[in-house]
């Protein structure tokens, strides 16, 4: 029997404006496996030339740039790609910003106090098609939907539903819900639209927050943290 091939590389981008805090991220990335860094920006015209460039798996990006925002390039990027995943990694907890990157799209949140396996395991995990967020900024996320005036609660939704969104709460990719619930993969991105269609959400890390929360568990979906 041939040997498994090993997992492509994940190609990264860092954008933050601190030559500090790039260099040091540059240094913790020489020894991750998996991770290959194939650019850097410090501006938010410099991350779109560079992301242009290179296509990156994923952006590891700040909020705070000098000539615009971190959602700003989310947005950009995610516009022009659907190949692109984009992490926030930022000293901002701001409920309001939260809800910005995410309602951008963006695949996961984390914040700069994070420690270095688990930015690891978040870089890992937002490559393979999860999405994370920090469990320090979950319960401000939960706030804002909880106060969005037509938010059905779970217990709208039907039993498979539930089911799926409660894996997808756990970390969980369309492929391994698909596989767990025996499943076609397009039939679990099916009940997906129809869960954010009636929780209102647009985002994975929207309707597994909104689910964590209302069945009393608080600590957010499954991230690099757990």
């Amino acid at each position: 029997m041939n040997p498994p091939l090993p997992a492509p590389l994940i190609r990264l981008v860092i954008v933050d404006d601190s030559e500090l805090v790039r260099v040091g991220l540059q240094t913790l990335l020489q020894g991750a496996a998996g991770i290959e860094l194939c650019g850097t920006a410090a501006t938010a015209a410099d991350a779109l030339v560079v992301c242009r460039r290179e296509h990156p798996d994923v952006v590891l990006l700040d909020i705070h740039l000098p000539d615009g925002t971190g959602i700003d390039v989310c947005r950009r990027l995610l516009a022009e790609t659907g190949e692109t995943r984009v992490l926030f990694l930022t000293s901002s907890s701001e409920q309001t910003i939260v809800d910005e990157a995410i309602r951008a799209g963006a695949h996961g949140y984390l914040l700069k106090e994070i420690n270095t396996p688990a930015l690891l395991q978040g870089i890992r995990d937002v490559a393979a098609g999860r999405s994370i967020l920090d469990p320090q900024i979950t319960a401000r996320v939960m706030d804002l939907l909880k106060n969005e005036r037509t938010k059905p609660v779970i217990d709208g939704l039907s039993p498979q539903e539930q089911r799926v969104i409660a894996l997808i709460a756990e970390g969980r990719t369309n492929k391994e819900v698909a596989a767990e619930m025996g499943l076609a993969e397009k039939t679990v991105k099916n009940y997906l639209s129809t869960v954010f269609e009636k929780l209102h959400v647009t985002r994975r890390a929207q309707a597994a927050a909104y689910y964590t929360q209302s069945m009393g568990r608080g600590s957010g979906p499954k991230g690099p943290n757990r």
